[in-house]
C-alpha cells in the first residue's frame, strides 16, 4: 500500500509542478524576467521548504508530502535519458538547418572551440586555487561549459534583433551541449580510471565520439523518415515514430557503438528536419511540429524545476571557503567566453568566413551565457558516481551549483538592464521606418479585404466607406510619419524597407503554394530558406545585396554541382536527373511567384514609398522576372516535353486543391453528407498521390542514339555505330561551363549532339551547334588549344579520346576526308589569324549563325563552373544577353 501511495504522490507532485509551470509563465512576463530564472527560483524554494518541513521538529503533519520533494525518485540518469534526448531532438527539429549552414563557421567556433577553451581555462585556473586534481577541474569546466540560451533568445526576439544573431545563439546552444557532454564523458572516464593521456589523444577521442555519434544519429534519422513513407497520412503514427527516434539513437549510440548519444540525438533531429518535409504531407508535418513544441515546453520546464529542487541538497554543506573557487570559476568562465567572442570571432570576419557581429551584441552574448538544468544534471551525475572521491563530489556539486545560481540570479535578472545600457532596446530611425512600412502594407491588405467582404455581402457602400475610413487615416498617418522622418531615414534606407516588405510578400506567396499543396514540399523548403536569406541581405545591404542574393537563388545548388561531378566521374544519371528536375520545378515556381508580386508593388509599395522608390523596386522585380524567364527558357528549349508535363502537373495539383475546398464548402452547407464527402476525398487523395510522383527527366544521354543522330556518323552501318558508341562517352554541359581552355593540351574531341557552344575568337564570338565538332585540330597538329570554348545552353556532348579518334579516322577513310577538310580550313585560318580558334562550323564556314537543336541562340556566356577569377557564380540566368527563339522547321 505504501508503494501505491508513493506512486500516487509522485504523480500528483509532477501534475502539481506542471500547474505551477503554467501559472509562472504570465508572472514571468509581468515581472519581465526570463521564465527559466523564475522556474529555478521556485524550484529552489520548493526544495528548501520541503527540507525545512521534513527535518523540522515542529510538526509531522506534512512530512509525507515534504518527503516526496526531498527524496524525489529522480537521478542524473533520469535527466540524461528521459529529458535530454527530447530537448536535443526538438531543438534540432525546430532550427532552419539550411540557414544554419550559412553560419556554420562561427557556430562551430562558439559551440566547439569555445567549449574546449572554457574547459581548459577553468581547469587550469581552478587547479591551483582549489587544490583539486587537474582532471577534476577540467571535468568541472566541461560541466559548466553548457549554456542555456532561452533567456537571451527571448530578449533578442522581443527587441527584434537580427535573425542571424538569434540563429548564432541557437546553433551554439545545440552543438554546445553535444560538445560539452561528449567532453564530460571522456573526462569522467579519465577521472575514474586514472589513466594518463595526451592532449592529442583526448582530442582524437573527442572527435571520434562526436563524428561517430553524428553518423549514427543521421542514419537513424534517415531510417525514421523512411518509416514515415508507410504512415505519411496518419499524423499520430508519424509523431509516435518521431518520439521513439531520439531515445533509440541516444541509447544505441551510448550502449551499442560507444559514441556520443547526445550528438546522435542532435544529428537524428537534423536528418528528420531536412528530409521529413519532403515525405510527410504539409498538414501532418505541421501537426508534428506543434506536438514537439508542446513536448519541449513540458520537458524543459520540468527538468528546470526538478533540477532546481535538488539545489538545496547539492549545497547542503557549502562553506565560506567554497566561495574562493566559485569566484575563480566565474572569472575564468566569462573571460574565456569573452576571449572567443572578441578575439577569435573577429578573425572569422577578417578571413571573410563570417559576417561581423557588433561589440554590443558580443557583450550581451557573454553576459547572457546562462547555465541551467543540464549543468545541474551533470553535476548530480558526479555526486551519484561511487567511483568519484567524496571530496571531488562535494567540490564539483557545490561549485557547479553555485555558478548556475549566479548566472540565473545575477546575469538573468540584469540582462535586460545591460541591454538598456547598451541602447540595444532603442529602435533606430531605420527600424521605425521598416516597422511603419510593414504596418502600412498590412493595413492596405486589411482595407482591401474589408472592401471585398462588403461587396460580397452586398453591404451599402456608405457603410463600407465608414468602416474603411479609419484604415485610410492610419495609412495616411504612417505616410506622414515617414515623410517627417525623411531627414533621419535616407532614401537608401527607405528602399531597404521596401525590399524587406517585398521579400515578406514573396514568402507569403510561397507559403500559399505550400498550403495549397501545388508544389513539392522540398522545393518550398528550399525557396523559403533562400527568401529568408534574401530578406536579411536586403535589410543589411540594401539593393546591392538584395540583387546578389536574388542572383544566387538562380545559381546552381551544391546538390546540383555534386550530382554533375558524380555523373562526370561515375556516369550515374539518376542524381543529375533529379537535381535538374528540382531546378526545373524551382524556377517554374519562382516565375509564378514573381508574376504575382508585380501587382503588390504597384498597389502597395508605391502607396507607401512613393512613385520613385516604387518604380525602382518595380524595375528590380522586372529584372528578376526576366532572369528567371531566361533560365526557364533555357531548360524548356532543351526539354520542351518535360516543361509541359511540369506545368500540367502544377495545374492538376491546383485543381485538386480547389476541388477539395469545394467539397468542404458543400459539406458545411449541408448539401452533401459525411459518407459522400469521405468518398469524394478518397478520390482526391488517390489523384493527389499520383500527381505527387514527379515524372523522371530523361537527360537524353543514350550514347547509341546520340551517335546515330550525329551527321558525321550517319553513313555508318549499325555495327560501326555500336563500335563507335562504345568508344564515346556522353557529357552533360550547363550554360556557362568552360569546355576548352586556351593553352591547354588537346586530349579529346567534342561532338555536339544538342545545345550550343561559343568560341572566343579575336574578331568576335563564333557559335556552333548540333552536328558540329570541336577539338580535333590540336590532335591532328599536335599543338595546344588556341581559344576558349564555352557552353551557352544546356548541351549533350559526346567525347572521344585522342587515341580512339585517330584510330576511328584510320578505319573510316570517308570520315577521315571530311575531318581533314575541316581541319585544313581551320589550320589555314589559324595561320592567317593567329588568334583564331581551331573550332569552326563543320561545313567550314566561320561566323555562321548557330542552329542548336531545334532552336536558334545568340549571345555570350561568361560564367564558369570551375569558378575562374573574375567570373560570376554559374547560373543559366547569367546569360543576360542571350535570347532563344524556336526555329522554323527546315
Amino acid at each position: 500500500m505504501h508503494e501505491v501511495l508513493t506512486l500516487q504522490l509522485i504523480l500528483a507532485a509532477i501534475a502539481g509542478l506542471l500547474v505551477v509551470v503554467a501559472l509562472l509563465q504570465p508572472v514571468a512576463e509581468r515581472l519581465q524576467v526570463p521564465a527559466s530564472v523564475l522556474l529555478a527560483t521556485v524550484g529552489i524554494l520548493i526544495g528548501a521548504v520541503a527540507a525545512l518541513i521534513l527535518y523540522s521538529p515542529w510538526t509531522n503533519s506534512f512530512d509525507t508530502l515534504a518527503r516526496v520533494f526531498v527524496d524525489f525518485p529522480i537521478t542524473a540518469d533520469t535527466f540524461l535519458y528521459i529529458f535530454l534526448p527530447l530537448l536535443l531532438f526538438q531543438t534540432a527539429l525546430s532550427l532552419d538547418v539550411r540557414r544554419l549552414v550559412d553560419d556554420i563557421a562561427p557556430i562551430l567556433l562558439l559551440a566547439v572551440v569555445a567549449v574546449l577553451v572554457a574547459t581548459a581555462a577553468i581547469g587550469f585556473t581552478l587547479a591551483p586555487v582549489s587544490g583539486q586534481p587537474l582532471v577534476a577541474c577540467l571535468l568541472l569546466g566541461a560541466i559548466v561549459a553548457t549554456t542555456d540560451p532561452v533567456a537571451v533568445i527571448a530578449i533578442f526576439r522581443e527587441l527584434g534583433a537580427p535573425a542571424r544573431l538569434t540563429r548564432l545563439v541557437e546553433g551554439e546552444s545545440l552543438l554546445n551541449d553535444a560538445a560539452a557532454i561528449t567532453l564530460f564523458v571522456l573526462l569522467l572516464e579519465l577521472l575514474l580510471t586514472g589513466k594518463e593521456t595526451t592532449v592529442a589523444d583526448g582530442l582524437l577521442r573527442f572527435a571520434i565520439a562526436g563524428i561517430g555519434g553524428a553518423a549514427f544519429g543521421y542514419f537513424g534519422g534517415l531510417v525514421a523518415t523512411g518509416l514515415f513513407r508507410f504512415v505519411r497520412e496518419i499524423p499520430a503514427a508519424i509523431v509516435t515514430i518521431s518520439v521513439a527516434v531520439p531515445y533509440l539513437v541516444f541509447i544505441g549510440g551510448e550502449e551499442l557503438f560507444h559514441v556520443s548519444g547526445v550528438v546522435a540525438a542532435v544529428a537524428a533531429g537534423v536528418a528528420v528536419n531536412i528530409h521529413g518535409p519532403t515525405i510527410v504531407a504539409p498538414d501532418p508535418w505541421r501537426h508534428l511540429r506543434e506536438i514537439w513544441e508542446q513536448i519541449e515546453f513540458w520537458a524543459a520546464s520540468l527538468i528546470f524545476v526538478l533540477a532546481s529542487i535538488l539545489v538545496p541538497h547539492l549545497l547542503g554543506d557549502i562553506g565560506l571557503w567554497d566561495l574562493v573557487p566559485l569566484g575563480a570559476l566565474i572569472l575564468a568562465a566569462f573571460l574565456s567566453r569573452a576571449l572567443v567572442l572578441f578575439a577569435l570571432l573577429p578573425l572569422l570576419s577578417f578571413l571573410k568566413v563570417s559576417e561581423r557581429v557588433s561589440n554590443a551584441y558580443k557583450v550581451v552574448i557573454v553576459w547572457g551565457g546562462l547555465r541551467g538544468a543540464v549543468t545541474l544534471a551533470l553535476a548530480l551525475s558526479v555526486t551519484e558516481n561511487a567511483g568519484v572521491p567524496p571530496e571531488i563530489q562535494r567540490f564539483i556539486a557545490a561549485t557547479a551549483t553555485g555558478f548556475t545560481l549566479f548566472t540565473l540570479l545575477v546575469n538573468g535578472t540584469t540582462l535586460r538592464s545591460l541591454i538598456h545600457v547598451l541602447k540595444l532596446d532603442q529602435i533606430s530611425a531605420f527600424d521605425v521606418a521598416m516597422r511603419d512600412g510593414v504596418v502600412a502594407v498590412a493595413l492596405g491588405n486589411v482595407k482591401d479585404a474589408l472592401r471585398y467582404t462588403a461587396e460580397t455581402a452586398e453591404i451599402p457602400k456608405d457603410i463600407a466607406d465608414r468602416a474603411i475610413r479609419p484604415y485610410d487615416k492610419r495609412i495616411e498617418d504612417v505616410r506622414q510619419r515617414t515623410d517627417t522622418k525623411r531627414a533621419d531615414v535616407i532614401e537608401r534606407d527607405r528602399l531597404k524597407v521596401g525590399l524587406v516588405a517585398l521579400a515578406d510578400r514573396e514568402r507569403e506567396l510561397v507559403l500559399e503554394l505550400f498550403r495549397e499543396r501545388t508544389v513539392s514540399i522540398r522545393i518550398i523548403e528550399h525557396l523559403l530558406t533562400d527568401i529568408g536569406r534574401l530578406r536579411e541581405r536586403a535589410r543589411t545591404g540594401g539593393r546591392v545585396e538584395y540583387n546578389r542574393a536574388a542572383k544566387e537563388m538562380l545559381g546552381y545548388s551544391l546538390r546540383f554541382r555534386i550530382a554533375l561531378r558524380i555523373h562526370r566521374w561515375l556516369g550515374w544519371e539518376r542524381l543529375l536527373s533529379d537535381a535538374l528536375s528540382d531546378r526545373f520545378e524551382r524556377i517554374l515556381v519562382m516565375r509564378i511567384v514573381l508574376t504575382e508580386m508585380k501587382p503588390f508593388v504597384a498597389e502597395r509599395l508605391n502607396a507607401v514609398l512613393g512613385e520613385r522608390l516604387g518604380g525602382i523596386i518595380s524595375d528590380i522585380v522586372d529584372q528578376r522576372h526576366q532572369a528567371v524567364a531566361r533560365s526557364l527558357a533555357a531548360l524548356e528549349l532543351q526539354y520542351p516535353d518535360y516543361a509541359q508535363v511540369l506545368e500540367e502537373r502544377f495545374l492538376t495539383r491546383s485543381a485538386l486543391r480547389r476541388e477539395e475546398l469545394e467539397y468542404d464548402n458543400l459539406f458545411e452547407d449541408r448539401l452533401i453528407g459525411t459518407e459522400l464527402l469521405h468518398d469524394l476525398k478518397r478520390g482526391i487523395k488517390a489523384k493527389r498521390a499520383a500527381s505527387e510522383i514527379r515524372p523522371k527527366l530523361d537527360l537524353g544521354l543514350d550514347t547509341r542514339q546520340l551517335v546515330a543522330q550525329f551527321p558525321l556518323f550517319k553513313d555508318l552501318d549499325g555495327v560501326e555505330v555500336l563500335q563507335i558508341a562504345k568508344l564515346l562517352r556522353p557529357r552533360f554541359a550547363v550554360p556557362g561551363e568552360r569546355l576548352i581552355r586556351r593553352g591547354e593540351r588537346g586530349e579529346s574531341v567534342f561532338f555536339i549532339s544538342s545545345g550550343a557552344v561559343e568560341v572566343a575568337l579575336a574578331q568576335g564570338p563564333l557559335r556552333l551547334g548540333r552536328g558540329d565538332f570541336i577539338g580535333e585540330l590540336a590532335l591532328i597538329t599536335g599543338g595546344r588549344r588556341s581559344a576558349d570554348v564555352t557552353a551557352i545552353s544546356y548541351c549533350n556532348l559526346l567525347i572521344l579520346e585522342g587515341e580512339d579518334f585517330q584510330a576511328l579516322l584510320a578505319r573510316n577513310p570517308d570520315m577521315n576526308t571530311k575531318v581533314q577538310s575541316v581541319a585544313a580550313q581551320r589550320l589555314a585560318q589559324n595561320q592567317a589569324t593567329p588568334m583564331l580558334d581551331e573550332a569552326v562550323a563543320a561545313d567550314g564556314a566561320p561566323g555562321v549563325s548557330l542552329a542548336a537543336g531545334d532552336f536558334t541562340i545568340s549571345g555570350t556566356a561568361t560564367a564558369s563552373l570551375d569558378g575562374q577569377p573574375n567570373v560570376p557564380p554559374l547560373a543559366d540566368a547569367d546569360l543576360s544577353d542571350a535570347t532563344a527563339t524556336a526555329a522554323q522547321p527546315g
